[in-house]
């Protein structure tokens, strides 16, 4: 990253190397000015301008050795986090699975001011190094007795500087640990606050928070009590060689070894070395905790999808859309130990719709998420119209494949930007086709503003079957060769499930569908329904002919009919 900005990085490092040139120079005319001053030789306006114009000029390098640190530090982190939320998105499900919220929060938003910390440090503190080195240079070569005194000191500054990088380190991490566990936890009584409110849960989400919050107090207190510790120390020893140099200096001043304006000009120079070595500890502090986010960061960047596009992908068939699907000995399992499914095989015709039946675990969804590639297949081969759904690219394999989940998620925008979400420049008559198909019209109509109504988070303002019907027209504007209604309508009042069935029937007229449902009336908008039993096909028909025939299918329905709220999954005929 910091690559990318090496020249300017380089420019705001030769700002501050001309800054400390500035600075080093007005102790040297400072000097000059007060001996000739005191002699009579020199004029006292000629040098007081003089100065007055160096520290001006060191003032304007260091106005731009900070706007061009500021300035890159927030160039790293915006591109820092542009890359670390497209690599995020990029990472596979089964990433996202096992990974809090908070985790990926923290990481992008805490841990990159700190590394946009760090960056603001690099040209300021290049520059204040070459201003110490020259500083010292110069003491060594004036006085070199007073400088031996007050140099004294930086060999034990530099091992506490040492103990204290090696004992705050893991301090640190504990504390961004911490504070991203609270993010989490944050982040989890925020979205889950109906929950929360429902249950009566106050108390326990209140003890959740007090915990995270009483675990970071004490891994913080662990770090202030290892900087109160260091820091002092790291503070006085600067302040020890200067006193002693007031002391051995005013010696030799008295005794006529050195002038006053030679002391004034080395007290100054000791002026200049002692903020940036006061400093060292914060320097250190700072670095360690930089060094700890960029640790941080890194463990999401250094993750490598497990699902990613063919090194050499192959593109669809164009000239006749056709949606024809083929599990081919499928078999997968989210853990090895344990298969969901098991040599599954399935060949949906293009344009036919098929409806997936199964038992709670039997492995439905999976199907939906291995044909979209959340996940890649363990054993054998889906393909679309023939093509092995690993060899397309993500992006043409998801525009290809519309998938509509039980549990919908809306986003915090306008109605129409919700529907049209996979085609931002959708016309308006898109998109109010597409939800009049999907049974959504008569209600967006009746929203304050129409399709612009701003809707809350996850769209909580609407019921669970608007929300629903929302998702349903988000993919019919898609338009896919393949429908995936995952419970699609498992949400919506039994009342309006009949509109949208009608409706649906429309959507799925020769487009390949796939149906996972529970409910009857749902089942049967399928031409065929597969039996799903212990990761295989046990039987496929029509429903009326697996209800009479297959008493697995019966006991499979009877069960989620007892499952469903709403009573409407009652086996039918």
């Amino acid at each position: 990253m910091l690559r990318e900005q090496r020249r300017a990085l380089t420019t705001g490092v030769i700002v501050g190397l001309l800054w400390s040139v500035g600075k080093v120079l007005v102790p040297k005319l400072t000097s000059l000015a007060v001996d000739r001053a005191i002699l009579g030789t020199g004029s006292l306006l000629f040098w007081s301008s003089l100065i007055f114009v160096t520290a001006v000029i060191a003032g304007v390098f260091t106005a731009w050795r900070r706007w061009v640190a500021f300035r890159e530090s927030r160039l790293t982190e915006t591109r820092l986090r542009e890359q670390l939320f497209a690599h995020i998105l990029r990472l596979h499900v089964a990433y996202h699975d096992h990974t809090q919220t908070g985790q990926l929060m923290s990481r992008s938003s805490s841990d990159l001011l700190q590394i946009q910390g760090f960056v603001v440090m690099i040209p300021i503190t290049a520059s204040q190094l070459a201003m110490v080195v020259g500083v010292v240079a110069i003491l060594v070569v004036q006085q070199p007795m007073l400088a031996l005194i007050a140099l004294a000191p930086l060999p034990f500054l530099n091992v506490l500087a040492t103990r204290f990088s090696r004992t705050i380190h893991p301090a640190v991490v504990a504390v961004q640990q911490e504070q991203a566990q609270l993010a989490t936890v944050v982040e989890e009584s925020v979205s889950g606050v109906r929950v929360i409110k429902g249950f009566g849960a106050h108390a326990v989400t209140a003890a959740r928070l007090r915990k995270e919050a009483d675990d970071i107090r004490a891994v913080s207190l662990e770090a202030a009590r290892v900087r109160s510790a260091f820091l002092p120390a790291l503070d006085l020893l600067p302040s020890l060689g200067l006193l002693a140099v007031l002391a051995v200096g005013g010696h030799r001043v008295l005794n006529g070894q050195m002038t006053r304006g030679q002391m004034l000009e080395f007290m100054q120079y000791i002026g200049l070395l002692i903020y940036p070595l006061r400093n060292l500890g914060m320097t250190v502090a700072f670095g360690q905790r930089a060094a700890a986010a960029l640790l941080r960061v890194n463990e999401v960047l250094s993750t490598t999808p497990t699902v990613q596009d063919a090194s050499q992908p192959v593109a669809l068939p164009q000239n006749e859309r056709k949606g024809a699907v083929d599990f081919d000995h499928v078999g997968f399992g989210y853990h090895s130990e344990s298969p969901v499914l098991r040599d599954f095989d399935l060949r949906i015709p293009a344009g036919a719709s098929v409806a997936v039946v199964g038992g709670t675990g039997s492995g439905k969804s999976t199907l939906a998420r291995l044909l979209i590639r959340f996940y890649d297949v363990s054993l054998g081969v889906i393909r679309i119209d023939g093509v092995d759904v690993r060899d397309l690219t993500l992006a043409e394999l998801r525009r290809e494949v519309a998938l509509v989940f039980e549990d919908t998620f809306l986003f915090h925008d306008s109605v129409a930007a919700n529907i049209a979400f996979s085609r931002p420049d959708a016309p308006h008559d898109v998109i109010e086709a597409a939800a009049r198909l999907a049974g959504a019209h008569d209600f967006v109509l009746e929203l304050p503003e129409g399709y612009g109504t701003l809707l809350g988070e996850r769209g909580y303002s609407l019921s669970g079957g608007q929300r629903q019907r929302i998702a349903l027209a988000r993919a019919i504007v898609a338009d896919p060769r393949v429908l995936i209604l995952d419970d699609a309508t498992s949400a919506v009042d039994p009342s309006k499930e009949h509109e949208i069935r009608e409706a649906m029937r429309t959507v799925m007229a020769g487009r390949t569908t796939i149906v996972i449902a529970h409910r009857p009336g749902t089942i049967a908008l399928a031409d065929t329904v597969v039996l799903l039993d212990e990761g295989r096909v046990a039987a496929t028909g029509t429903h009326d002919q697996l209800l009479a025939t297959n008493a697995r299918y019966r006991a499979v329905l009877a069960a989620l009919a007892e499952e469903d709220p709403t009573g409407e999954g009652e086996v039918s005929r």
